[in-house]
Protein backbone atom coordinates (compact mmCIF):
# COMPACT_ATOMS: atom_id res chain seq x y z
CA UNK A 1 0.00 0.00 0.00
CA UNK A 2 1.75 3.63 -0.60
CA UNK A 3 2.34 5.47 2.17
CA UNK A 4 0.29 8.71 2.95
CA UNK A 5 1.29 11.81 1.57
CA UNK A 6 3.23 13.94 3.50
CA UNK A 7 1.46 16.84 5.89
CA UNK A 8 2.11 20.14 4.40
CA UNK A 9 1.72 21.87 7.55
CA UNK A 10 0.93 25.80 7.79
CA UNK A 11 4.16 27.69 8.31
CA UNK A 12 4.19 31.38 9.66
CA UNK A 13 4.54 34.10 7.08
CA UNK A 14 7.11 36.41 7.15
CA UNK A 15 6.58 39.98 4.56
CA UNK A 16 8.99 42.53 4.69
CA UNK A 17 8.46 45.99 3.14
CA UNK A 18 11.09 48.09 2.23
CA UNK A 19 11.56 52.17 1.52
CA UNK A 20 14.38 53.80 0.31
CA UNK A 21 15.64 56.86 1.83
CA UNK A 22 15.06 59.84 -0.33
CA UNK A 23 18.60 61.64 -0.85
CA UNK A 24 17.97 65.24 0.80
CA UNK A 25 20.38 68.44 -0.69
CA UNK A 26 21.84 71.10 1.19
CA UNK A 27 22.55 74.11 0.19
CA UNK A 28 26.10 74.54 0.86
CA UNK A 29 26.85 78.05 0.97
CA UNK A 30 23.47 78.28 3.89
CA UNK A 31 25.57 75.88 5.59
CA UNK A 32 28.72 77.57 6.14
CA UNK A 33 27.25 81.16 6.87
CA UNK A 34 24.88 79.64 9.46
CA UNK A 35 28.44 77.82 10.92
CA UNK A 36 30.23 81.13 10.85
CA UNK A 37 27.51 83.15 12.34
CA UNK A 38 27.86 80.80 15.90
CA UNK A 39 31.47 81.48 15.70
CA UNK A 40 31.24 84.79 15.85
CA UNK A 41 28.42 84.21 18.49
CA UNK A 42 30.84 82.06 20.40
CA UNK A 43 34.15 85.00 19.39
CA UNK A 44 31.53 87.41 21.50
CA UNK A 45 31.26 85.63 24.80
CA UNK A 46 35.37 85.75 24.90
CA UNK A 47 36.44 89.22 23.31
CA UNK A 48 35.14 92.84 24.10
CA UNK A 49 35.79 93.21 20.23
CA UNK A 50 32.38 94.42 18.60
CA UNK A 51 31.27 92.16 15.41
CA UNK A 52 29.38 93.09 12.43
CA UNK A 53 27.06 90.41 10.56
CA UNK A 54 28.81 88.00 8.39
CA UNK A 55 27.84 89.11 4.66
CA UNK A 56 30.43 88.50 1.33
CA UNK A 57 33.25 90.33 0.45
CA UNK A 58 32.60 94.44 0.29
CA UNK A 59 34.62 96.79 -2.20
CA UNK A 60 35.63 99.57 0.23
CA UNK A 61 35.83 98.18 3.75
CA UNK A 62 39.27 96.39 5.28
CA UNK A 63 38.41 93.04 6.57
CA UNK A 64 40.66 90.23 7.88
CA UNK A 65 39.86 86.94 5.58
CA UNK A 66 38.57 84.04 7.79
CA UNK A 67 40.07 80.17 7.90
CA UNK A 68 37.58 79.00 6.24
CA UNK A 69 36.69 79.50 2.51
CA UNK A 70 35.07 77.91 -0.70
CA UNK A 71 35.99 77.98 -4.01
CA UNK A 72 33.56 80.49 -5.11
CA UNK A 73 31.61 81.73 -1.98
CA UNK A 74 34.22 83.80 0.99
CA UNK A 75 33.07 84.64 4.24
CA UNK A 76 34.13 86.86 6.20
CA UNK A 77 34.12 88.73 9.53
CA UNK A 78 34.89 92.32 9.72
CA UNK A 79 36.67 93.33 12.40
CA UNK A 80 36.34 97.04 13.33
CA UNK A 81 38.97 99.06 15.07
CA UNK A 82 37.85 99.97 18.16
CA UNK A 83 36.77 103.80 18.78
CA UNK A 84 39.93 105.60 19.67
CA UNK A 85 38.28 108.17 22.16
CA UNK A 86 38.03 105.21 24.66
CA UNK A 87 41.92 104.04 24.32
CA UNK A 88 44.45 106.86 24.72
CA UNK A 89 47.06 104.39 24.92
CA UNK A 90 48.55 102.24 22.15
CA UNK A 91 48.26 98.73 21.69
CA UNK A 92 51.58 97.12 22.03
CA UNK A 93 52.80 94.50 19.28
CA UNK A 94 52.14 90.81 19.97
CA UNK A 95 54.94 88.63 20.06
CA UNK A 96 55.04 85.41 18.19
CA UNK A 97 53.98 83.37 21.47
CA UNK A 98 50.93 85.67 21.86
CA UNK A 99 50.05 85.33 18.03
CA UNK A 100 50.03 81.31 18.40
CA UNK A 101 48.13 81.41 21.53
CA UNK A 102 45.37 83.42 19.27
CA UNK A 103 45.47 81.59 16.67
CA UNK A 104 44.67 77.90 19.17
CA UNK A 105 42.12 79.76 20.31
CA UNK A 106 40.65 80.87 16.96
CA UNK A 107 40.77 77.48 16.09
CA UNK A 108 39.28 75.90 19.20
CA UNK A 109 36.20 78.69 18.48
CA UNK A 110 36.03 77.89 14.88
CA UNK A 111 35.09 74.21 15.88
CA UNK A 112 32.91 74.74 18.57
CA UNK A 113 30.93 76.79 16.47
CA UNK A 114 31.07 74.71 14.25
CA UNK A 115 29.44 71.78 16.19
CA UNK A 116 26.94 73.93 17.52
CA UNK A 117 25.81 74.98 13.73
CA UNK A 118 25.90 71.02 13.07
CA UNK A 119 23.33 70.52 16.02
CA UNK A 120 21.30 73.93 15.11
CA UNK A 121 20.66 72.02 11.73
CA UNK A 122 19.75 68.56 12.98
CA UNK A 123 17.50 70.13 14.51
CA UNK A 124 15.66 72.63 12.10
CA UNK A 125 15.89 68.91 10.09
CA UNK A 126 13.80 66.53 12.64
CA UNK A 127 10.97 69.71 12.94
CA UNK A 128 11.05 69.40 9.11
CA UNK A 129 11.06 65.60 8.70
CA UNK A 130 9.55 64.05 12.28
CA UNK A 131 9.85 60.34 10.45
CA UNK A 132 13.15 58.58 10.66
CA UNK A 133 12.80 57.97 6.95
CA UNK A 134 12.54 60.86 4.46
CA UNK A 135 9.41 60.71 2.21
CA UNK A 136 10.38 58.71 -1.51
CA UNK A 137 10.68 60.38 -4.77
CA UNK A 138 7.20 59.70 -5.76
CA UNK A 139 5.72 61.62 -2.80
CA UNK A 140 4.18 57.92 -1.67
CA UNK A 141 4.22 56.83 1.94
CA UNK A 142 4.99 52.98 2.39
CA UNK A 143 3.20 51.67 5.27
CA UNK A 144 5.06 48.73 7.18
CA UNK A 145 2.74 45.93 7.87
CA UNK A 146 1.90 45.23 11.29
CA UNK A 147 3.65 42.29 13.22
CA UNK A 148 1.02 41.83 15.75
CA UNK A 149 -0.71 38.74 15.83
CA UNK A 150 -4.05 38.42 14.53
CA UNK A 151 -6.22 37.09 11.41
CA UNK A 152 -5.47 40.41 9.57
CA UNK A 153 -1.70 40.76 9.94
CA UNK A 154 -1.45 37.78 7.31
CA UNK A 155 -1.15 39.54 4.14
CA UNK A 156 -1.71 36.23 2.24
CA UNK A 157 -0.45 34.30 -1.05
CA UNK A 158 2.54 36.75 -2.85
CA UNK A 159 1.64 36.79 -6.33
CA UNK A 160 4.60 38.46 -7.60
CA UNK A 161 7.18 36.22 -6.63
CA UNK A 162 9.20 33.41 -7.79
CA UNK A 163 12.50 32.83 -6.63
CA UNK A 164 15.19 31.78 -9.51
CA UNK A 165 16.56 28.69 -7.33
CA UNK A 166 15.47 25.69 -9.56
CA UNK A 167 12.53 23.51 -8.78
CA UNK A 168 10.92 20.49 -10.33
CA UNK A 169 9.28 23.18 -13.28
CA UNK A 170 12.89 23.73 -14.35
CA UNK A 171 13.22 19.47 -15.02
CA UNK A 172 13.28 18.93 -19.05
CA UNK A 173 11.63 15.40 -18.04
CA UNK A 174 8.60 17.08 -16.54
CA UNK A 175 5.08 16.37 -18.20
CA UNK A 176 1.91 17.89 -17.12
CA UNK A 177 -0.17 14.70 -19.32
CA UNK A 178 -1.08 11.05 -18.73
CA UNK A 179 1.24 8.05 -19.32
CA UNK A 180 3.95 9.91 -17.80
CA UNK A 181 4.00 9.92 -14.30
CA UNK A 182 5.91 12.24 -11.98
CA UNK A 183 8.33 10.78 -9.68
CA UNK A 184 8.72 11.92 -6.06
CA UNK A 185 5.90 14.06 -6.02
CA UNK A 186 5.33 14.99 -2.51
CA UNK A 187 9.22 15.86 -2.29
CA UNK A 188 8.78 18.21 -5.00
CA UNK A 189 5.68 20.03 -3.84
CA UNK A 190 7.21 20.42 -0.31
CA UNK A 191 10.80 22.26 -2.06
CA UNK A 192 8.23 24.49 -4.28
CA UNK A 193 6.63 25.62 -0.77
CA UNK A 194 9.62 26.11 1.03
CA UNK A 195 11.23 28.15 -1.74
CA UNK A 196 7.84 30.41 -1.94
CA UNK A 197 7.05 30.74 1.79
CA UNK A 198 3.89 33.17 1.43
CA UNK A 199 2.08 30.15 0.33
CA UNK A 200 2.69 27.81 3.63
CA UNK A 201 -0.06 29.35 5.79
CA UNK A 202 -3.08 27.37 5.10
CA UNK A 203 -1.67 24.74 2.45
CA UNK A 204 -3.07 21.81 4.33
CA UNK A 205 -6.90 23.06 3.54
CA UNK A 206 -6.26 24.59 0.13
CA UNK A 207 -8.62 24.03 -2.73
CA UNK A 208 -8.82 24.01 -6.39
CA UNK A 209 -12.03 23.47 -8.30
CA UNK A 210 -11.91 22.24 -11.70
CA UNK A 211 -14.52 22.00 -13.98
CA UNK A 212 -15.28 22.59 -17.78
CA UNK A 213 -17.58 21.53 -20.83
CA UNK A 214 -16.39 20.17 -24.63
CA UNK A 215 -14.44 22.71 -27.17
CA UNK A 216 -17.54 22.94 -29.37
CA UNK A 217 -20.85 24.92 -29.13
CA UNK A 218 -23.66 22.50 -27.87
CA UNK A 219 -26.14 21.58 -30.28
CA UNK A 220 -29.29 22.02 -27.60
CA UNK A 221 -30.25 25.98 -28.47
CA UNK A 222 -30.26 26.82 -24.94
CA UNK A 223 -27.28 24.51 -23.91
CA UNK A 224 -24.59 27.32 -24.09
CA UNK A 225 -26.83 29.15 -21.52
CA UNK A 226 -27.98 26.64 -19.01
CA UNK A 227 -23.83 25.63 -19.33
CA UNK A 228 -23.22 29.68 -18.60
CA UNK A 229 -25.23 28.86 -15.36
CA UNK A 230 -24.06 26.32 -13.84
CA UNK A 231 -20.63 27.90 -14.11
CA UNK A 232 -21.73 31.28 -13.05
CA UNK A 233 -22.87 29.14 -9.67
CA UNK A 234 -19.45 27.59 -9.30
CA UNK A 235 -17.72 31.15 -9.93
CA UNK A 236 -20.29 31.93 -6.56
CA UNK A 237 -19.27 29.40 -4.52
CA UNK A 238 -15.27 29.87 -4.73
CA UNK A 239 -15.90 33.41 -4.54
CA UNK A 240 -17.89 33.18 -0.82
CA UNK A 241 -15.36 30.05 0.26
CA UNK A 242 -12.10 31.67 -1.21
CA UNK A 243 -11.45 28.77 -3.41
CA UNK A 244 -9.64 29.18 -6.89
CA UNK A 245 -11.28 27.63 -9.92
CA UNK A 246 -10.05 26.42 -13.92
CA UNK A 247 -12.58 26.17 -16.19
CA UNK A 248 -11.42 23.80 -18.97
CA UNK A 249 -12.97 23.94 -22.33
CA UNK A 250 -10.04 21.70 -24.45
CA UNK A 251 -9.05 18.24 -24.95
CA UNK A 252 -5.52 17.57 -22.98
CA UNK A 253 -5.28 14.41 -24.29
CA UNK A 254 -6.65 13.51 -27.93
CA UNK A 255 -8.00 10.33 -27.36
CA UNK A 256 -9.74 10.92 -23.85
CA UNK A 257 -13.00 12.77 -24.29
CA UNK A 258 -16.69 12.41 -22.86
CA UNK A 259 -16.78 11.22 -19.12
CA UNK A 260 -12.78 10.26 -19.62
CA UNK A 261 -11.50 14.31 -20.27
CA UNK A 262 -11.59 14.89 -16.71
CA UNK A 263 -8.07 12.75 -16.00
CA UNK A 264 -5.73 14.65 -18.21
CA UNK A 265 -7.49 17.80 -16.98
CA UNK A 266 -7.16 16.64 -13.11
CA UNK A 267 -3.25 15.54 -13.54
CA UNK A 268 -2.28 18.87 -15.20
CA UNK A 269 -4.21 20.66 -12.62
CA UNK A 270 -2.28 19.15 -10.02
CA UNK A 271 1.49 19.96 -11.51
CA UNK A 272 0.28 23.87 -12.38
CA UNK A 273 -1.34 23.81 -8.64
CA UNK A 274 1.48 22.82 -6.16
CA UNK A 275 0.15 25.46 -3.51
CA UNK A 276 -3.09 23.55 -3.95
CA UNK A 277 -3.71 20.89 -1.28
CA UNK A 278 -6.77 19.48 -2.90
CA UNK A 279 -7.98 19.50 -6.66
CA UNK A 280 -11.85 19.08 -6.64
CA UNK A 281 -13.55 18.36 -9.81
CA UNK A 282 -17.03 19.22 -10.77
CA UNK A 283 -18.70 18.18 -13.95
CA UNK A 284 -20.86 20.80 -15.58
CA UNK A 285 -24.00 19.82 -15.11
CA UNK A 286 -23.44 20.14 -11.08
CA UNK A 287 -24.71 23.10 -9.36
CA UNK A 288 -24.00 24.35 -5.20
CA UNK A 289 -27.54 24.62 -4.07
CA UNK A 290 -26.19 25.48 -0.22
CA UNK A 291 -23.64 28.34 -0.65
CA UNK A 292 -23.37 28.57 3.17
CA UNK A 293 -21.81 24.99 3.51
CA UNK A 294 -18.39 24.42 3.66
CA UNK A 295 -16.35 21.37 3.03
CA UNK A 296 -15.64 19.47 6.18
CA UNK A 297 -11.92 18.68 5.24
CA UNK A 298 -10.92 17.74 8.52
CA UNK A 299 -12.93 14.51 8.36
CA UNK A 300 -10.59 13.64 5.38
CA UNK A 301 -7.02 14.37 6.79
CA UNK A 302 -6.45 10.46 6.42
CA UNK A 303 -8.05 10.24 2.82
CA UNK A 304 -6.84 11.25 -0.34
CA UNK A 305 -10.14 10.57 -2.73
CA UNK A 306 -13.67 11.43 -1.07
CA UNK A 307 -16.49 10.35 -3.37
CA UNK A 308 -19.96 10.05 -3.53
CA UNK A 309 -21.19 6.42 -2.93
CA UNK A 310 -21.76 3.51 -0.50
CA UNK A 311 -18.96 0.51 -0.36
CA UNK A 312 -21.89 -1.83 0.27
CA UNK A 313 -23.20 -1.33 -3.39
CA UNK A 314 -19.90 -1.83 -4.53
CA UNK A 315 -18.74 -4.62 -2.58
CA UNK A 316 -21.25 -6.76 -2.40
CA UNK A 317 -24.36 -5.62 -4.41
CA UNK A 318 -21.20 -4.87 -7.24
CA UNK A 319 -23.24 -2.29 -8.62
CA UNK A 320 -21.46 0.43 -10.99
CA UNK A 321 -24.13 3.18 -9.02
CA UNK A 322 -22.12 2.62 -6.27
CA UNK A 323 -20.52 5.51 -6.75
CA UNK A 324 -20.96 8.65 -8.98
CA UNK A 325 -17.75 10.06 -10.24
CA UNK A 326 -19.10 13.41 -11.28
CA UNK A 327 -18.03 14.98 -8.18
CA UNK A 328 -14.48 14.63 -6.22
CA UNK A 329 -11.97 15.66 -3.99
CA UNK A 330 -8.38 13.77 -5.08
CA UNK A 331 -5.55 15.26 -3.03
CA UNK A 332 -2.90 16.64 -5.08
CA UNK A 333 0.27 13.67 -3.89
CA UNK A 334 2.23 11.23 -4.79
CA UNK A 335 -0.67 8.45 -4.12
CA UNK A 336 -3.15 10.49 -6.43
CA UNK A 337 -0.32 10.60 -9.42
CA UNK A 338 0.04 6.77 -9.23
CA UNK A 339 -4.23 6.38 -9.19
CA UNK A 340 -4.69 8.67 -11.61
CA UNK A 341 -2.27 6.64 -14.27
CA UNK A 342 -4.15 3.28 -12.62
CA UNK A 343 -7.45 5.04 -13.44
CA UNK A 344 -6.38 6.61 -17.37
CA UNK A 345 -5.21 2.80 -17.78
CA UNK A 346 -8.90 1.92 -18.72
CA UNK A 347 -9.54 4.80 -21.09
CA UNK A 348 -9.75 5.04 -24.94
CA UNK A 349 -6.46 5.96 -25.76
CA UNK A 350 -5.07 2.51 -24.33
CA UNK A 351 -4.88 -0.52 -26.68
CA UNK A 352 -6.97 -2.69 -24.09
CA UNK A 353 -9.93 -0.76 -24.06
CA UNK A 354 -12.59 -2.90 -25.54
CA UNK A 355 -11.16 -5.87 -23.11
CA UNK A 356 -11.70 -3.29 -19.76
CA UNK A 357 -15.35 -2.41 -21.50
CA UNK A 358 -16.26 -6.36 -21.27
CA UNK A 359 -14.39 -6.63 -17.75
CA UNK A 360 -16.18 -3.86 -16.36
CA UNK A 361 -19.47 -5.27 -17.56
CA UNK A 362 -18.66 -8.80 -16.48
CA UNK A 363 -17.73 -7.36 -13.14
CA UNK A 364 -21.01 -5.22 -12.50
CA UNK A 365 -23.89 -6.76 -14.01
CA UNK A 366 -25.87 -3.49 -13.91
CA UNK A 367 -23.81 -1.95 -16.06
CA UNK A 368 -25.85 -0.62 -19.06
CA UNK A 369 -23.46 -0.22 -22.03
CA UNK A 370 -20.53 -2.43 -23.20
CA UNK A 371 -17.42 0.72 -23.55
CA UNK A 372 -15.55 1.17 -20.87
CA UNK A 373 -16.15 4.42 -18.77
CA UNK A 374 -14.33 6.39 -15.52
CA UNK A 375 -17.45 5.76 -13.26
CA UNK A 376 -17.41 1.89 -13.22
CA UNK A 377 -13.57 1.91 -13.83
CA UNK A 378 -13.62 3.57 -10.48
CA UNK A 379 -15.71 1.18 -8.89
CA UNK A 380 -13.51 -1.35 -10.56
CA UNK A 381 -10.33 -0.32 -8.19
CA UNK A 382 -12.29 0.06 -5.27
CA UNK A 383 -13.59 -3.77 -5.19
CA UNK A 384 -10.96 -5.51 -7.43
CA UNK A 385 -8.10 -3.79 -6.20
CA UNK A 386 -9.44 -2.87 -2.80
CA UNK A 387 -6.18 -3.65 -0.68
CA UNK A 388 -4.10 -1.35 -2.95
CA UNK A 389 -6.43 1.93 -3.13
CA UNK A 390 -9.34 1.52 -0.99
CA UNK A 391 -7.65 2.16 2.84
CA UNK A 392 -7.13 6.04 1.27
CA UNK A 393 -10.50 6.07 -0.57
CA UNK A 394 -13.36 7.72 1.45
CA UNK A 395 -16.99 6.74 0.53
CA UNK A 396 -18.81 10.01 1.82
CA UNK A 397 -22.89 9.29 2.84
CA UNK A 398 -23.67 11.56 5.49
CA UNK A 399 -24.43 14.39 3.33
CA UNK A 400 -25.63 15.44 -0.38
CA UNK A 401 -21.68 15.65 -1.66
CA UNK A 402 -23.18 15.03 -5.11
CA UNK A 403 -26.96 14.71 -4.98
CA UNK A 404 -29.34 12.96 -7.27
CA UNK A 405 -31.61 16.02 -8.69
CA UNK A 406 -34.70 13.51 -9.24
CA UNK A 407 -34.95 13.34 -5.29
CA UNK A 408 -34.04 17.07 -5.12
CA UNK A 409 -35.60 19.72 -6.77
CA UNK A 410 -39.28 18.85 -5.47
CA UNK A 411 -38.85 19.57 -2.07
CA UNK A 412 -36.85 23.00 -2.57
CA UNK A 413 -40.00 25.17 -1.81
CA UNK A 414 -40.48 23.27 1.13
CA UNK A 415 -36.28 23.90 2.02
CA UNK A 416 -36.87 27.57 1.30
CA UNK A 417 -40.07 27.90 3.76
CA UNK A 418 -38.61 26.05 6.55
CA UNK A 419 -35.34 28.52 6.71
CA UNK A 420 -37.55 31.24 6.56
CA UNK A 421 -39.10 30.60 9.08
CA UNK A 422 -36.10 30.09 11.00
CA UNK A 423 -35.51 33.69 10.44
CA UNK A 424 -38.58 35.11 11.36
CA UNK A 425 -38.31 34.03 14.81
CA UNK A 426 -38.51 37.66 16.99
CA UNK A 427 -36.95 38.23 20.47
CA UNK A 428 -34.02 35.62 19.58
CA UNK A 429 -30.65 37.42 19.15
CA UNK A 430 -29.41 34.30 17.97
CA UNK A 431 -32.35 34.30 15.29
CA UNK A 432 -31.16 38.43 14.68
CA UNK A 433 -27.49 37.48 13.37
CA UNK A 434 -29.11 35.72 10.89
CA UNK A 435 -31.37 38.54 9.68
CA UNK A 436 -28.36 40.89 9.87
CA UNK A 437 -26.86 42.56 6.59
CA UNK A 438 -23.18 41.57 6.00
CA UNK A 439 -20.45 41.83 3.59
CA UNK A 440 -20.49 38.60 1.19
CA UNK A 441 -16.72 38.12 2.42
CA UNK A 442 -17.99 36.78 5.74
CA UNK A 443 -20.48 34.72 4.71
CA UNK A 444 -18.85 31.80 6.13
CA UNK A 445 -19.33 32.80 9.57
CA UNK A 446 -22.90 33.45 8.81
CA UNK A 447 -23.16 29.67 7.75
CA UNK A 448 -21.85 28.51 11.18
CA UNK A 449 -24.86 30.84 12.92
CA UNK A 450 -27.01 28.70 10.73
CA UNK A 451 -25.83 25.41 12.15
CA UNK A 452 -26.85 25.68 15.20
CA UNK A 453 -30.56 26.13 13.88
CA UNK A 454 -30.41 22.92 11.51
CA UNK A 455 -29.93 20.31 14.47
CA UNK A 456 -33.51 18.98 13.16
CA UNK A 457 -32.97 18.99 9.56
CA UNK A 458 -31.67 15.78 8.99
CA UNK A 459 -28.78 15.19 6.53
CA UNK A 460 -30.40 16.44 3.36
CA UNK A 461 -31.55 12.59 2.44
CA UNK A 462 -35.13 11.61 1.73
CA UNK A 463 -38.58 13.97 2.10
CA UNK A 464 -38.40 13.77 5.54
CA UNK A 465 -35.41 16.16 5.74
CA UNK A 466 -35.30 20.16 4.90
CA UNK A 467 -32.02 20.65 5.17
CA UNK A 468 -30.32 22.00 1.85
CA UNK A 469 -28.60 19.96 -0.20
CA UNK A 470 -24.89 20.63 -0.71
CA UNK A 471 -24.52 19.63 -4.31
CA UNK A 472 -27.13 18.61 -7.11
CA UNK A 473 -26.12 16.83 -9.75
CA UNK A 474 -28.48 16.87 -13.33
CA UNK A 475 -26.83 13.83 -14.58
CA UNK A 476 -28.92 12.18 -17.42
CA UNK A 477 -30.57 15.20 -18.70
CA UNK A 478 -27.03 16.16 -21.18
CA UNK A 479 -28.01 20.50 -20.82
CA UNK A 480 -25.51 20.72 -23.77
CA UNK A 481 -26.22 17.90 -26.53
CA UNK A 482 -29.94 17.38 -25.06
CA UNK A 483 -29.77 14.00 -25.66
CA UNK A 484 -31.51 13.37 -21.97
CA UNK A 485 -31.74 9.86 -20.87
CA UNK A 486 -35.56 8.48 -21.65
CA UNK A 487 -35.87 7.98 -18.42
CA UNK A 488 -36.37 11.66 -17.98
CA UNK A 489 -38.40 14.09 -20.12
CA UNK A 490 -37.13 17.38 -21.97
CA UNK A 491 -39.62 18.97 -19.64
CA UNK A 492 -38.41 17.88 -16.15
CA UNK A 493 -35.15 18.47 -16.63
CA UNK A 494 -35.23 21.78 -17.48
CA UNK A 495 -37.69 22.39 -14.77
CA UNK A 496 -35.59 20.73 -12.50
CA UNK A 497 -32.43 23.21 -14.12
CA UNK A 498 -34.80 26.13 -13.31
CA UNK A 499 -35.97 26.04 -9.85
CA UNK A 500 -32.26 24.73 -8.32
CA UNK A 501 -30.37 27.72 -10.45
CA UNK A 502 -32.97 30.29 -8.81
CA UNK A 503 -32.67 28.31 -5.38
CA UNK A 504 -29.22 29.03 -5.30
CA UNK A 505 -29.25 32.46 -6.55
CA UNK A 506 -31.63 33.65 -4.55
CA UNK A 507 -28.91 32.90 -1.67
CA UNK A 508 -26.28 34.74 -3.50
CA UNK A 509 -28.27 37.63 -4.48
CA UNK A 510 -29.85 38.27 -0.86
CA UNK A 511 -26.17 39.30 0.46
CA UNK A 512 -26.57 42.01 -2.44
CA UNK A 513 -29.83 42.75 -1.17
CA UNK A 514 -31.92 41.37 -3.93
CA UNK A 515 -34.17 38.25 -4.66
CA UNK A 516 -35.50 36.52 -7.64
CA UNK A 517 -39.46 37.79 -8.43
CA UNK A 518 -40.25 34.06 -9.50
CA UNK A 519 -38.88 30.92 -10.33
CA UNK A 520 -38.98 31.72 -14.11
CA UNK A 521 -38.53 34.98 -14.35
CA UNK A 522 -34.98 36.97 -14.40
CA UNK A 523 -36.35 40.22 -12.99
CA UNK A 524 -35.58 41.00 -9.08
CA UNK A 525 -37.17 42.24 -6.23
CA UNK A 526 -35.28 44.55 -3.77
CA UNK A 527 -35.49 43.12 -0.11
CA UNK A 528 -36.51 45.61 3.03
CA UNK A 529 -34.20 45.96 6.00
CA UNK A 530 -34.56 43.25 9.09
CA UNK A 531 -36.42 40.82 5.76
CA UNK A 532 -38.03 37.85 6.22
CA UNK A 533 -39.52 40.02 9.18
CA UNK A 534 -40.75 42.51 6.88
CA UNK A 535 -42.10 41.32 3.73
CA UNK A 536 -40.86 41.50 0.32
CA UNK A 537 -43.66 43.79 -1.32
Amino acid sequence: MPNSPDNVGPFPTVDHAHSAPHPTSFNHTSAVVSSLSLTSLGSSLFTSIPLKNIHPWPPNIAVKPYLSQTPKHHCYITMVSPDPSSHTQPMPKSSLKAKASSWLTDSFLFLGGAFLALLLLLTIYSFIYPNSTPPSNFGRTVTIPSSSPGRHSDPGPDLHSDPPDRSFYDDPELTYTIGKPVKKWDEKRRQWLMLHPSFRAGAVDRVLMVTGSQPAACRNPVGDHLLLRFFKNKVDYCRIHGHDLFYNNAFMHPEMKTYWAKIPVIRAAMVAHPEAEWIWWVDSDALFTDMDFKLPLHKYREHNLVVHGWAHLILDTHSWTGLNAGVFLIRNCQWSMEFLEAWAAMGPQTPEYEKWGEKLRATFKDKAFPESDDQTGLAYLIYKENEKWADRIYLESDYYFEGYWAEIVGNLENITEKYTEIERRQGDGDVARLRRRHAEKVSEQYGAFREEFLKDAGTGYGAGSWRRPFVTHFTGCQPCSGAHNQMYSRTSCGDGMQKALMFADNQVLRKYGFVHRAAAEGSLRPLPFNYPVVSVS
